[in-house]
């Protein structure tokens, strides 16, 4: 949408075509635009601007073709002469260097400043992962919980209801049904007072879970050695243990956690003598089932290959675990990138 703000930010009359406003400019300018059927976003225009344009447009009945012509060319003069534009506001700042400026800086100037967060507060509810969503409707009425199952997508909500005790999910499984009369602006205003308390969180240090960054420590830990620290934490703490364990993606683990349509994937991304090196280090029963799980879900000419050239292999422990470390971080960056999504261990589904 072009920029109106030369003509509808100034509310004073402007000399020109019959003596019209800057307001009544704007107006030509945007009935101009939807007459021509042109994408004209008013929503990115602050509230009140939006509210005076409309009734702007609503005051106007018709003007003649040259002062429409008129008011064109002054309104094209005038944004060619703007050699830059800037936010205008501390809100559109914020926005402007969103993931430019640390979280941290960003949230206490919102905060000093008193913006809100820009933008649609559900698309970034949306992004929060399920433990995160289940905090959230455990701390919220039966009301709002079913307000945010039914704004955030339908896979991710049916999670989050997974997670809850079963009264707490059928109480608002039912109330989902009596949101039919929940206005926007209701809903508009449940988000943003979501939004408000993720504002308020106080900044962590590490975005991982401690769970999550022992197992990815462990991850890369010789066998023996992960399995004597397992064995302690047990001792320890059995609970965070055994997330822990569910953290740990090691080669043992490739069958419950990788895709069989993602096999593919890791032999184009692994060399072939790297993965050669793991199918012949393989010994115990955990990572024979691995080597058998990738063997049979390529292509049968590079599953024979590597079979034949593993065979003939000698390889030591040590440089065995290095081939399988290297084949499981080759796994953990197609995660990262997007081709490659791991299942939940504890999932029934087949793939």
């Amino acid at each position: 949408m072009p920029n109106l703000s030369p003509f509808a930010a100034l509310p004073g009359p402007m000399g020109g075509p019959a003596g019209l406003t800057r307001r009544a400019k704007a107006a030509i300018i945007v009935q101009f635009l939807l007459n021509e059927d042109a994408d004209v976003p008013l929503s990115s225009l602050p509230d009140d601007l939006q509210a005076e344009l409309t009734q702007q447009l609503g005051r106007m009945r018709y003007v003649d073709r040259e002062t429409l012509n008129q008011v064109i060319e002054e309104f094209a003069d005038e944004l060619e002469s703007v050699g830059m534009s800037f936010p205008g506001d501390m809100a559109g700042a914020l926005s402007a260097l969103d993931g430019r400026i640390s979280h941290r800086t960003a949230a206490r100037l919102r905060k000093e400043a008193g913006v809100r967060q820009t933008g649609d507060p559900w698309e970034r509810i949306n992004k929060l992962d399920e433990e995160r969503l289940e905090a959230l409707v455990v701390g919220e009425s039966i009301e709002i919980a079913a307000v945010m199952m039914s704004k955030i997508d339908t896979a991710k909500a049916a999670k989050v209801i997974a997670r809850l005790p079963g009264d707490r999910a059928r109480r608002i499984s039912y109330a989902i049904s009596m949101t039919a009369g929940v206005s926007p602006e209701a809903v508009d205003r449940i988000g943003l007072s979501l939004a408000a308390q993720l504002d308020a969180e106080p900044p962590k240090a590490f975005e991982k879970k401690p769970d999550e960054r022992v197992g990815a420590i462990l991850n890369y830990a010789a066998s023996a050695k992960r399995d004597e620290l397992l064995e302690g934490l047990e001792e320890t703490d059995r609970e965070f243990a055994e997330r822990v364990r569910k953290a740990i993606f090691t080669f043992a683990n490739i069958p419950e956690r990788l895709k069989k349509s993602d096999v593919p994937k890791i032999t184009r991304d692994v060399p072939t003598d790297v993965l050669a090196t793991a199918i012949a280090s393989a010994s115990s029963e955990a990572e024979m089932a691995a080597v058998e799980f990738m063997l049979e879900n390529m292509s049968k000419r590079m599953s024979g290959s590597l079979r034949e050239e593993a065979a003939g292999m000698s390889v030591s422990a040590k440089k065995g675990e290095a081939a399988m470390n290297q084949v499981i971080s080759a796994i953990r960056d197609l995660v990262a990138a997007g081709e490659v999504e791991l299942k939940d261990p504890d999932a029934d589904d087949e793939d």
